[in-house]
């Protein structure tokens, strides 16, 4: 399932990088040659071209700088999230994310009912099998989940409402875990939630890749529409002038 994740995002990351590429260049280098022309004739430019004058000069003389700050702020967050109480809430607060948040917890909650479906027909104990399980979960909230679901079912909880107690699965995954704890039916059941939510991943993920490409194309476009607009902008108001 990892594997698809990437697979998945390749396309939108590569098309990311090209369309900031191409920005990057046109304000570096085609648009200082043409707004010099402009600047020469000591007119007022309009606003638009005046912003866009900004943001060559700042990709021009400061990009060095940005690559640092940026450097930095990668370690500083990264050294962050290795504190145990700044990676749970960091976790806890990709879950509440739209849409990244489902496809975190889809994610785990896929691995976790494979996993857990797989040992227990294996004949691995239940209490075992959670135990494993917790272990392929990334986020924390949701591992903490399972670890706690383990101790009430030591306790002579029903699995199901172990795991519902902190709502972090899916409510059909906990159905049908609780529908097979009733009737027997415990490693029929694990299968099938797993495979439900395998699915529902798949039909997610290729709805976001669907997604993402064709906005990049429109970020793209309307991004180079603005600095031809930018562009176009003082020849017009030079032709006002001059009628």
């Amino acid at each position: 399932m990892g594997q698809q994740v990437s697979n998945a995002l390749v396309y939108p990351i590569v098309l990311m990088v090209l369309s900031f590429a191409i920005v990057s260049f046109l304000l570096a280098y085609v648009v200082p040659q043409v707004v010099a022309v402009f600047e020469s004739g000591h007119q007022e430019l309009p606003i638009a071209t005046r912003i866009l004058i900004g943001m060559s000069d700042l990709i021009r003389h400061y990009w060095f700088y940005a690559l640092i700050v940026i450097a930095i702020a990668t370690w500083g967050f990264l050294r962050w999230l290795k504190a145990p109480e700044a990676r749970l809430r960091w976790d806890r607060f990709l879950l509440r994310v739209p849409l990244v948040g489902k496809l975190i917890r889809g994610l785990n909650t896929a691995r976790f009912s494979r996993t857990f479906s797989i040992l227990t027909a294996s004949a691995v104990p239940v209490l075992e099998a959670l135990r494993i399980s917790a272990e392929v979960v990334n986020n924390l909230p949701m591992k903490k989940a399972v670890e706690d679901a383990a101790m009430r079912v030591r306790e002579g909880a029903p699995i199901g409402k172990s795991l519902a107690a902190r709502k972090l699965f899916p409510p059909m995954m906990i159905h049908l875990i609780s529908s097979g704890e009733s009737s027997g039916e415990l490693e029929k059941m694990l299968e099938r939630a797993a495979t439900n939510q395998e699915r529902e991943m798949d039909g997610l993920l290729s709805t976001m890749t669907n997604l993402l490409g064709p906005f990049m194309v429109v970020f793209m476009g309307a991004v180079v529409m603005f600095i031809v607009i930018a562009l176009l902008l003082p020849i017009f108001q030079l032709n006002d002038l001059v009628k």
